[in-house]
């Protein structure tokens, strides 16, 4: 397994979703505020097809980079909250309606919000259609 901080995980996993189209992408430092994991990496979709394209695309893209699998995969019956849990970063693709009614960040809101520019600086070797 490839050596690398949670924070590069977080910011290359958003980095992925964002190249794939993923809505309203948030990372969310919760190492101070709980022992569950270092970051979530919280997005949304339009659709369930699109919930659980990304989600494989995720678990796919960062095993071919960092020889790296979920610890625990959560999927909904209806692919409309997904979760990816890589131990020090739990991904949550969420359609957008759930991600409406469930208001992730509003509960988490007393952790640091990463800014998108800080993410796509720290991944910008990872981006797929950037030069290299």
């Amino acid at each position: 397994m490839a050596d690398i901080t949670s924070y590069k995980l977080a910011s290359v996993i958003a980095r992925i979703l964002d190249d794939k189209l993923a809505k309203d992408i948030t990372i969310l430092n919760i190492s101070n505020v709980s022992v569950l994991a270092d970051y979530f990496v919280i997005c949304s979709a339009d659709t369930n097809t699109q919930v659980k394209a990304l989600t494989g695309y995720v678990r796919d893209r960062i095993k071919h980079i960092f020889d790296r699998i979920p610890s625990g995969e959560e999927n909904d019956l209806k692919n409309r909250w997904n979760l990816l849990d890589y131990g020090d970063v739990i991904v949550h693709i969420l359609h957008r309606e759930e991600r409406e009614t469930y208001a992730i960040e509003k509960f988490w809101s007393h952790a640091h919000k990463v800014d998108r520019t800080e993410w796509e600086e720290e991944s910008k070797e990872y981006s797929e259609y950037e030069a290299q």
